[in-house]
């Protein structure tokens, strides 16, 4: 810390008046040095930013951390504030804060460099050298600037909007015109005894296992047929792979809302079982037998969208595996399975597992399956607060903040589901083969 001090002041007693200039108000060093268009340019900056602050921008800032003062009054004709747009205009106010103050360091460390410049006796660089070097040697800067200005505005801002709401208690009863406040009581909702905990560990405990067992089985089932139709002897393997290909093709949702009529009440597979004397089966109401009916139903319409892109994938890689580890492996008695354990299921696994991890997190936030399967069914209010037994948390949100208004909740959910994913995904990671062994299969 005392060397940082130290640092700074033997800046401090070096820095010319002009960079000292440009420390206070941006681009006035640059005019001193003669580059008038550079100066220009972050006069100008500087110039739009206080206008905005000065205008709308402060007044913005204030609202992020109050969140309005004054309710709104329909009867009296009273205009109010409302939270939400005060929270998101008081993020951008904020986001703006800090691009000044990238643009205020850019602005210091050219002053900088063209003091140092000047202190070699070197020409100060004119407006077209800068332009010449943004398009050469920092190019790289010039072409991520837009990008990272698009990804900040229309990502960054919208995911750090949605933290903020998971620590307000926006949503149910306090929604516009009533005003919001800071607070934790989406979290201890999430935490408590209460209705919203309960149904919190129930469904996360569902939607470990359906993203565990949905995962697994797409793997298997999908390996198995491609080492079934990579083998020699099974007659027109091209013709039956077309198969799995035609039902990964078809759009997804076109195929879960045929399975949806092909197991409902009056679908096909209830009309056979009557003509075969036997009782119908509620397998995706809210009637109490039909969770497992349901969830099983969900596994498998799962698995038939999912299985053809890893059968593709696996075989291509069943293809580059070297056959004289298989004629070495026969040679000293190794048994089909004994080859399939130690060298077939090892090299697939490794080269499969960065998909099979983004397969996981797909699967922990497949929103579509049992949107589209059970659409509409609340299961019993004393077991789910709205949510039925089959939804996972990402379904559980959307009922909670589109259908219900529980915003604060949904957005606290929204960041449990993130910190799980990115947890599990990156511990499965840095244990797995691909990232500890990856010389062993080069």
């Amino acid at each position: 810390m005392r060397q940082k001090l130290t640092d700074a002041g033997r800046f401090l007693r070096w820095t010319p008046w002009q960079v000292r200039l440009s420390m206070v108000v941006m681009g006035l060093g640059q005019l001193c040095y003669g580059q008038i268009v550079k100066g220009l340019f972050y006069l100008a900056c500087l110039g739009v930013f206080l206008f905005y602050f000065i205008t709308t921008g402060f007044r913005d800032l204030v609202g992020f951390f109050t969140l309005g003062t004054q309710e709104e009054n329909l009867w009296l004709g009273i205009p109010g504030d409302n939270s939400l747009t005060m929270l998101i205009l008081g993020l951008f106010s904020i986001f703006i804060l800090l691009f000044l103050a990238v643009l205020y360091v850019t602005n210091v460390k050219d002053a900088v460099y063209t003091a140092r410049q000047k202190e070699k006796g070197r020409a100060v660089h004119k407006f077209r050298d800068t332009l010449r070097t943004a398009a050469d040697s920092k190019f790289h800067l010039t072409a991520l600037t837009l990008p990272v200005v698009g990804v900040t505005i229309f990502s960054i801002l919208p995911i750090v909007f949605m933290i903020c709401i998971a620590f307000t208690d926006l949503g149910g009863d306090v929604v516009y015109p009533k005003l919001a406040n800071w607070s934790l009581s989406p979290w201890l909702k999430i935490l408590s005894l209460g209705k919203i905990g309960s149904t919190f560990v129930k469904i996360l405990g569902w939607n470990v296992a359906w993203a565990v067992v949905s995962t697994a089985l797409n793997f298997v089932v999908g390996l198995g047929m491609a080492l079934l139709l990579n083998k020699k002897n099974v007659k027109g393997s091209k013709f039956w792979r077309a198969f799995p290909i035609l039902a990964y093709a078809i759009p997804g949702f076109i195929s879960m809302l045929g399975f949806k009529f092909m197991f409902s009440q009056s679908g096909p597979i209830n009309w056979y079982l009557d003509q075969a004397g036997l009782m119908r089966i509620f397998f995706l109401t809210n009637d109490a037998s039909a969770k497992w009916w349901a969830r099983g139903i969900g596994l498998f319409v799962n698995a038939w969208i999912s299985t053809p892109s890893i059968m593709l994938m696996t075989t291509g890689l069943l293809s580059n595996i070297n056959t004289d580890l298989y004629e070495a492996a026969s040679l000293d008695g190794a048994s089909p399975f004994q080859q399939f354990k130690t060298i077939t299921l090892p090299f697939v696994v490794f080269s499969t597992t960065p998909v099979l991890i983004s397969q996981f997190v797909g699967n922990f936030n497949n929103f579509g399956i049992f949107f589209f399967l059970r659409s509409g069914v609340i299961s019993n209010y004393a077991d789910y607060f709205l949510a039925s037994d089959t939804d996972l948390l990402i379904n559980w949100l959307y009922k909670l903040s589109v259908d219900n208004n529980y915003y604060s909740i949904g957005a606290a959910i929204s960041l449990i589901i993130f910190l799980i994913t990115a947890a599990l995904s990156l511990s499965v990671y840095v244990r797995s083969a691909a990232y500890q062994q990856e010389d062993t299969y080069q």
